[in-house]
C-alpha cells in the first residue's frame, strides 16, 4: 500500500493541487520589515509571525522531543520573536498602533530570561535542559554584615578578662596552685645541689657559707637613731657622726630613676608636652 507522501507526488494529485492554486500566487513574507510599504499586509505578516510562535511554543513543551531539537526549537522561537518586533516598529512607521504597549504580551510572558542576560528566552522543556536549570536557581541570601557599632555592643569589661577574678573562685586556685610550684621548685634545688656537692666532695665536706635568699623580705630599714643607738651601746665599737643626710639606697634608686626620666623626656618628647607634665605634676603635688 502506497505511503501518502508517495500519493501526494503521483500525477493525479499534482494536477488537481494546480487546479487548485490556478490565478493564486502565494506570497512569500519580505526578509526585511523594511521593504514592506502598506500597513494591511504589514499586520498580516504579523499574525502569521504569532500564529509560527504559538506552534513552535506549544512543541518545545513536550520534554520527550531530545536536547537537540528542543534547543533548536528554542532558537526559532527567539529568532521569530525578534523578526514579531521588527514588524510592529514597521507597522508603527506606516501609521498603525505601537503593539509594543498595547499588544498581548501572552507569548513573551510564556518565555524567561536568564539574570544577566536580557533578550534571550527559554520556553517550555528548554528551562529544564542541562545548564540551563543551573542558571535560574536563586543563590541564597548571604546573611547581613553585623556593622562595627553591633560587633562593640556586646564588648565589655568581661571581654576582656577584668572580671574573672569577681567569682571569687579562680584566685584560690591560683594561690594553692602556685604554692605547689614554689614547693617543687625548692624541692628540685635542693635534690640538685646535694647531688653535685655528693659529687664534688668525696670523703670530707667543706663548710660553705650560707647562701642569701634574695626572696626575702627584709625588715624596714631602721631609723637614723635606732642605729647611733645600736652603735653607742657597743663596747669599744667606734661612732661616726654625719653632718650632713646621707640618702638610703632606696633614695639612690629614686633619683637615678627620676634623672633618667628627665634624659628620655628632653630626649623624646617635646617643650609642650614636658610643660604640661610639670603642670599636672603641680596640680597633683607631686
Amino acid at each position: 500500500m502506497a505511503r501518502n507522501a508517495e500519493k501526494a507526488m503521483t500525477a493525479l494529485a499534482r494536477f488537481r493541487q494546480a487546479q487548485l492554486e490556478e490565478g493564486k500566487v502565494k506570497e512569500r513574507r519580505p526578509f526585511l520589515a523594511s521593504e514592506c510599504s502598506e500597513l494591511p499586509k504589514a499586520e498580516k505578516w504579523r499574525r502569521q509571525i504569532i500564529s509560527e510562535i504559538s506552534k513552535k511554543v506549544a512543541q518545545i513543551q513536550n520534554a520527550g522531543l531530545g536536547e537537540f531539537k528542543i534547543r533548536d526549537l528554542n532558537d526559532e522561537i527567539n529568532k521569530l520573536l525578534r523578526e514579531k518586533g521588527h514588524w510592529e516598529v514597521r507597522i508603527k512607521e506606516l501609521g498603525g498602533p505601537d503593539y509594543g504597549r498595547v499588544g498581548p504580551k501572552m507569548l513573551d510572558h510564556e518565555g524567561k530570561e536568564v539574570p544577566g542576560n536580557r533578550g534571550y528566552k527559554y520556553f517550555g522543556a528548554a528551562k529544564d535542559l542541562p545548564g540551563v536549570r543551573e542558571l535560574f536557581e536563586k543563590e541564597p541570601i548571604p546573611p547581613p554584615r553585623k556593622s562595627r557599632a553591633e560587633l562593640m555592643k556586646d564588648i565589655d569589661a568581661e571581654y576582656y578578662g577584668y572580671r574573672d577574678e569577681d567569682d571569687g573562685v579562680l584566685v584560690p586556685l591560683e594561690q594553692e596552685y602556685e604554692k605547689h610550684v614554689i614547693v617543687e621548685a625548692v624541692e628540685k634545688w635542693k635534690a640538685e645541689k646535694e647531688a653535685r656537692l655528693a659529687g664534688e666532695g668525696g670523703g670530707e665536706k667543706e663548710e660553705e657559707e650560707e647562701e642569701e635568699y634574695i626572696y626575702a623580705v627584709q625588715d624596714e630599714e631602721q631609723s637614723d637613731e635606732e642605729m647611733r643607738d645600736a652603735a653607742e651601746g657597743g663596747e669599744g665599737a667606734q661612732t661616726f657622726i654625719a653632718h650632713v643626710p646621707v640618702p638610703s639606697q632606696k633614695e639612690i634608686e629614686e633619683a637615678l630613676v627620676r634623672r633618667k626620666k628627665m634624659e628620655l623626656l628632653q630626649k623624646y618628647a617635646s617643650e609642650t608636652l614636658m610643660a604640661q607634665s610639670e603642670e599636672a605634676k603641680t596640680l597633683l603635688g607631686l
